[in-house]
């Protein structure tokens, strides 16, 4: 890798660029991982930092996470029969209860296995 120069004054200031990144969006859970690096793994996040990899690291456990939290939510629907569309008009507010236990359930397992996991 051959690094360039500018002169700059007295100084050589190095002709730094950084390559083009993964441009999707990070959400909830790609920022969490982010904070969780920046505290707890300061070796990794350096490392993702410098290889120009973080961004791209941070868009994979977002997109990892949400596909993970639509599968277990679509399991769930599947499992429980008071998470119909019958139920749903009938009863809202436990529909309601029980869709967000069950969310609640699914980002916790996400959040453990994902987000705070330093093998991802």
């Amino acid at each position: 890798m051959e690094i360039n120069y500018t002169k700059v004054g007295d100084y050589l200031l190095p002709n730094l660029t950084i390559e083009k990144q993964n441009n999707d969006k990070i959400n909830k859970y790609g920022y969490l991982r982010l904070q969780h690096l920046k505290k707890n793994n300061k070796l990794l996040y350096t490392t993702l930092l410098m290889q120009n990899e973080l961004t791209n690291h941070l868009v994979s456990v977002s997109i990892e996470a949400e596909n993970r939290l639509n599968t277990f939510m679509e399991q769930y629907r599947n499992f429980d029969e008071l998470l119909s569309e019958k139920n749903k008009n009938y009863n809202q507010l436990e529909w309601l209860k029980l869709m967000n236990n069950y969310k609640n359930r699914a980002e916790e397992i996400i959040l453990k296995e994902l987000i705070y996991n330093e093998n991802v």
